[in-house]
């Protein structure tokens, strides 16, 4: 077979979104390329690797066993980029890091600080949802992930290193803004804005409610923490976010943290990375920095 490097990274990346259009968008190609790409790869082998049923795009078995040969393929050739790297010196490096959008509020000012204690070394961040989090250490696209509470049924490495607090928020003229020792019942007559299923704010908040007997009028989600924040100084409802993204609000009076018995929600956060994984010297330094120093850098506001 004569296979290029070119070729196995399109192919990963079709069956990764299981889309030519997909692929074509994070590869910085045109459609037409990448079908062309596959087609040669598939005359290469002599096999199928992919089937269009309608709009659908599948793995055929021929596909789903080369896949399996190309992550590994793929993951060597990311140790053979460590050791390179690390052959340069930790001061050339590249860390590739992926947080929950919760953690997107502190992250770059622990990198900002991490970069400039290591000149040259290169950040790739990438933000998005505890589903594609979780997907991108199991498929190990990514040196380290800071999150909330990774699933016990992964084999991962999880290190916590700082609080999460949950805060319950209303705008600064909410009937209850201002009364002390407010009872977790009387939040059962409020309207509340969450986060979308998955989320694992959502989760913590569920779990919570569920432990104290309570359902809350939950109607509207919302996609980001921003969504939630200017939802509630609009008036439309309550909610529930973590301290860790409200310092400016606060700041500005545009927000009020409410004072319910049993809040906050205490979570915590932590840097996750895959069992077993080799890291390089930059996320080692990366990940005993976080441990080290993100409790003293960053200050949450007082609740």
């Amino acid at each position: 077979m004569n296979i290029t490097f070119r070729q196995l990274k399109i192919f990963e990346a079709v069956a990764r979104h299981l889309s030519y259009t997909r692929a074509s968008e994070e590869l910085h190609l045109t459609q037409p390329a990448v079908s062309m790409q596959i087609k040669q790869l598939e005359h290469s082998i002599g096999l199928p690797l992919f089937e269009q049923l309608g709009k659908k795009v599948y793995l055929t078995e021929a596909g789903r066993e080369f896949n399996r040969y190309c992550a590994a393929i793929s993951a060597q050739m990311d140790e053979l980029g460590q050791v390179v790297d690390e052959l340069k010196g930790l001061q050339r490096g590249r860390l590739t890091i992926a947080v929950a959008t919760t953690a997107n509020y502190f992250v770059p000012r622990l990198l900002a600080t991490f970069c400039r204690q290591h000149g040259d070394v290169k950040v790739s961040l990438d933000v998005t949802n505890r589903e594609q989090l979780l997907r991108a250490l199991v498929e190990n696209r990514t040196d380290l992930v800071i999150m909330g509470q990774p699933p016990a049924e992964l084999d991962l490495v999880a290190e916590q290193f700082m609080e999460n607090p949950l805060v319950v928020i209303a705008p600064p003229g909410h009937a209850l803004a201002g009364e002390r020792r407010i009872p977790l019942r009387r939040l059962h007559e409020e309207t509340f804005m969450v986060r979308e299923q998955g989320s694992g704010t959502r989760s913590a908040v569920e779990r919570f409610f569920t432990a104290s007997n309570m359902a809350l009028s939950t109607p509207m989600e919302m996609s980001s923490n921003e969504a939630i924040k200017q939802g509630v100084e609009a008036g439309l409802g309550l909610g529930i976010v973590s301290l860790h993204t409200l310092a400016m609000e606060l700041a500005l009076r545009r927000l009020v943290i409410l004072d319910v018995l049993k809040f906050p929600i205490m979570r915590y956060w932590y840097i996750v990375y895959r069992e077993g994984k080799r890291l390089s010297q930059v996320a080692q330094a990366f990940r005993e920095f976080v441990l080290r120093e993100a409790g003293e850098l960053l200050e949450l506001p007082p609740v």
